[in-house]
């Protein structure tokens, strides 16, 4: 056993809708099941939901504020309606993951699919905000290389120095 609970495992999966799409999400949370399955582990596991469907878009907008603070107001209001609801108010609420983890898995997720580096830039700024330094997300990008490849981890490594430049001495 590495420590981690199952209802952290299925989190984590969980988290990577909003960013990979609901039909990866959903194989993902197929696969696992079947090893959950194969290692006797119960399901369904408690639900990490807190929000209802009256809750969900100001638990949301709560959510992405304490991240990014108040500029997120300058967005087209539709699409930030239907961002701070999804994405921050049926995940970042979620119970068994801690808004600093989800924020790290978040930076992984983007860094990983390339070609969303302004989305890694407000990811690299919300996870300092969290308490996620310039190491934190270096140590990320080192344990990704493998799977994302040079050009991708290059890009995102672009984005942390751009945001997070290195203090002159």
């Amino acid at each position: 056993a590495c420590g981690v609970k199952p209802e952290e495992i299925k989190e984590a999966v969980y988290h990577c809708a909003p960013y990979i799409g609901l039909g990866k999400a959903e194989n993902a949370v197929n696969a696992v099941n079947a090893v959950f399955a194969e290692k006797g582990i119960v399901l369904p596991l408690t639900s990490g939901q807190t929000v209802t469907e009256e809750s969900r878009l100001l638990n949301g907008i709560a959510a992405q504020k304490s991240i990014f603070g108040d500029h997120i107001d300058a967005n087209q209001k539709i699409i930030q309606d239907y961002l701070s609801a999804y994405c921050f108010g049926d995940f970042y609420t979620r119970k068994f993951l801690p808004i600093h983890e989800r924020e790290l898995l978040t930076f992984s997720i983007l860094a990983s699919q390339g070609g969303c580096e302004g989305q890694v830039k407000a990811h690299v700024g919300g996870n300092a905000t969290v308490g996620n330094g310039k190491e934190v997300l270096l140590a990320a990008l080192t344990v990704c290389l493998p799977y994302i490849g040079f050009p991708r981890m290059l890009n995102a490594l672009s984005c942390i120095n751009e945001v997070l430049p290195e203090a002159k001495q």
